[in-house]
Order: structure tokens, then C-alpha cells, then sequence
């Protein structure tokens, strides 16, 4: 039997992965009632590492979360960047203490299934925060004074004639990704575009990895492809992604990668390189897919946020941190703005979209600058051995200093 729910006040967010849980706790602390619809009924480990850096351990912490986050954390003592041509670094930005100090937060790196947990941990805790898990958003529409949803359930065993679920709230974010419904169903924008980049990502025990790597962010800038890689789950684990520039000829967007081809892409770069790459068994690789700035992220009361609204190469390590940013400014939002949802959503876009479109454009910054070659990539490391460690972090202020308002 369907059944109609109504709660005027009540925000539902599509998407219970880091954005989407994070903006239902910002939202929670702030005493707003909040259902997150999550078409998976189960919301398994998966991905790989990302990053943490100051910006985003400033809304965490705010949280509470901090202490919560410890035990799945490593904390990299610097950025050692190296090239195709020698494992010698030819900059060294510093992490650990400096950074801290510098920004009043730490510069930490985490697997993503960790970072998912304690955020769902957090929100099963909160008995402001509905979670419906196997549930698949069906159609929504929006009114002067509220929006209304059709939900259904997203098992494949589900009986097609299964009467649907009826909600009524006061607004529907899209934390769905990049490939979000909201977005592309509900709002009519534009998807997400392959970027021609592809990223190859595995996990592997820190054991296995030589102690030089264990305690750093490594970074390999090389003709049309870069590495990274660094510990996550407190060390114990070790997080590895190649990313190439390539041509994307499979119907899936994701899928197991073919290791030797993967290492035969990287056969004329340093030994230590082409060893750590060796290491995993297998690989996994994901077609990287990104938009152009200057889209729209609301429309009356619906609204975007994190790579629904904004989906980036990770070339800047921030996708997870502006999702976490764009949760605390749309709950900070809706709390002034609670007598008019469709202003307090239009003030969210207006404080974040430069800030997002800004880092997106450092990515792109990032991909030419890393995949130089010849006499291009000569130039950009001379430059990059002439400046003092500090200098280069110092180019970052902008980034890794943001505070939400008030802090």
C-alpha cells in the first residue's frame, strides 16, 4: 500500500555518500528535520583514498567528529613530488605541524569507505536524521510553499505494480554524484562529460610498500599521465592511483583494469615508480568525468551540492572537501533563511559557486601543469626546484585556509 508522508519543514537530500551525509548532520545540529534517500540498501566499502586537507577537518571537527576519524587516518608529513625521469624530488611542500599550525587543522588522508562510515555512523545517531536505504527517488515537483516526491523501492525483485511512496517537504538537495538524477531528471541540466582522463586505483597493505613511502603524499608528474599514492586506514593500508589520458572505448564506467597494460604504460619511468605500481595483483579503473563551470546548482527548492553540482577532475584532491564545504554553507543557509527556503538555497549558490568554480579550475590547472612534457615540463621543474618548500604550500592559502564563517 503507498504511503504519503508530510512534513513542511522537513529537507530530503538524495545521496548518502559523503556529501549527502555530511550536509544531514549540518543540517541535524541545526535542529531540521532530514530524510536521506540512498538507492543502495546497503552501503557497502567501496573506493579508494581521498584527502582531507585543513578546509575540510574545519566543518568535521566542527561536528565532532574529529576523534571519531583518528583511528582510520594517516597524517602525511609532506607532498614529495617527483618526475618520470628520477625519484629525486623536485619539490617538497610540507604537511604534518606546518600545515597545522598554518591553518588551525591538520592535513590528513583517509580511505573513502572510512571517512562513509563514520559519517553514517554519526547520522544512525542522530534522531533527527532519517535514513531510507533501497529506496530510488521517481519524480519530483516543487510549489510556491513545499515539494513533493515519489519514491519507490530499488530492489530488482520489487513488483512493478508496487503503489509508490508520496513525500512532502520543504526542499530536495541533490547529493547524488556525478551522475546525479536530480540534476539531469529533476532539474533538466546537462551531465557530466568523460574528461579523457582515466583513473587506475588499488589498495594494498602498507607492509608491502617500502618504508620511504610510508609517511608521505607522492606525487610523479609525467607526459600525458601522473601518480599518486599514500597510506590511509591508519597506516596500514596504501593507497595507489595512476591516472592517464586515454581514450574510454567500454560501455561501463568503471570495471577491473588490465594490470600488465597499466604497467607497460609506465615502462620508462623510475624504478621505484614502476615497483610500487607493480605491487597490486589487481587494479580497478574508473572513467574520469567532470563539468564546465557556470551551470546553475538551484531552481525554486531544489538544489545541488558537492560533484552533482560541480564534478571536477581530482587533480586539486578537493571533491570530497567541497562537498563537505558546500554541506556546512547550505545548512548554515536554510537555518537564516528557514521563512524563505527558495532565497536561503539561491544564498548557498551564491556564497559557494565562485569558491567550487575556482578549485575546478585549478584541477584543469593541474592536469596540463603535471602532464608536461619536453621542454615545457624541463621549465616547470626548474621553477618548482627554485622555490623555498614553504612558498609553494603559501600558493594555497586561499584553499586550504577557508574557515566556515564565524569559526
Amino acid at each position: 500500500m503507498a504511503q504519503s508522508h508530510s512534513d513542511a519543514n522537513r529537507i530530503f537530500i538524495a545521496g548518502a555518500g559523503i556529501g549527502g551525509l555530511t550536509a544531514a548532520l549540518c543540517l541535524s545540529r541545526r535542529s531540521r528535520a532530514v530524510t536521506v534517500i540512498e538507492q543502495a540498501s546497503e552501503l557497502r566499502p567501496v573506493g579508494s583514498g581521498l584527502q582531507l586537507p585543513p578546509n575540510t577537518m574545519q566543518v568535521l571537527r566542527d561536528l565532532g567528529l574529529e576523534d571519531a576519524l583518528l583511528p582510520h587516518v594517516a597524517a602525511p608529513r609532506a607532498i614529495e613530488v617527483m618526475t618520470w625521469r628520477s625519484d629525486t624530488p623536485v619539490a617538497e611542500i610540507p604537511l604534518g605541524k606546518i600545515a597545522e599550525e598554518r591553518y588551525g587543522a591538520p592535513y590528513l588522508v583517509i580511505h573513502r569507505a572510512d571517512l562513509q562510515g563514520v559519517l553514517l555512523k554519526a547520522a544512525r545517531a542522530s534522531a533527527g536524521i532519517t535514513l531510507r536505504l533501497g529506496t530510488r527517488l521517481r519524480a519530483a515537483a516543487q510549489s510556491a510553499d513545499a515539494i513533493k516526491l515519489e519514491l519507490e523501492h530499488a530492489a530488482e525483485d520489487t513488483d512493478p505494480d508496487t503503489p509508490l511512496d508520496h513525500d512532502t517537504g520543504a526542499a530536495l538537495i541533490g547529493a547524488d554524484g556525478v551522475w546525479s538524477t536530480v540534476r539531469r531528471r529533476i532539474m533538466g541540466l546537462r551531465a557530466a562529460a568523460f574528461s579523457g582522463r582515466t583513473a587506475y586505483r588499488a589498495v594494498i597493505p602498507a607492509s608491502e610498500v617500502p618504508e620511504r613511502w610510508r609517511n608521505v603524499t607522492g606525487l610523479w608528474l609525467g607526459p600525458r599521465a601522473h601518480v599518486v599514492h599514500y597510506p590511509v586506514a591508519g597506516g596500514e593500508r596504501f593507497n595507489l592511483v595512476a591516472l592517464v589520458e586515454e581514450d574510454w572505448q567500454e560501455e561501463a564506467w568503471s570495471g577491473p583494469a588490465d594490470r600488465s597494460a597499466l604497467l607497460d604504460r609506465f615502462r620508462d619511468w623510475p624504478g621505484s615508480c614502476r615497483e610500487l605500481l607493480s605491487l597490486p595483483s589487481s587494479w580497478l579503473k574508473w572513467a574520469l568525468c567532470s563539468m564546465d563551470p557556470g551551470t546553475s546548482w538551484v531552481d525554486g527548492r531544489f538544489a545541488l551540492l558537492g560533484d552533482a553540482a560541480h564534478a571536477m577532475l581530482p587533480f586539486a584532491a578537493q571533491g570530497a572537501a567541497m562537498a563537505i564545504e558546500d554541506a556546512e554553507a547550505l545548512a548554515r543557509h536554510l537555518d537564516q533563511g528557514a521563512s524563505d527556503v527558495p532565497r536561503a538555497l539561491r544564498a548557498y549558490e551564491a556564497e559557494r559557486q565562485d569558491r567550487a568554480e575556482r578549485v575546478m579550475r585549478l584541477a584543469r590547472s593541474n592536469d596540463r601543469i603535471y602532464h608536461m612534457s619536453g621542454p615545457l615540463a624541463l621549465a616547470r621543474d626548474l621553477v618548482m626546484r627554485s622555490l623555498p618548500s614553504e612558498r609553494l604550500l603559501a600558493r594555497l592559502d586561499w584553499l586550504y585556509g577557508w574557515r566556515p564563517p564565524g569559526a
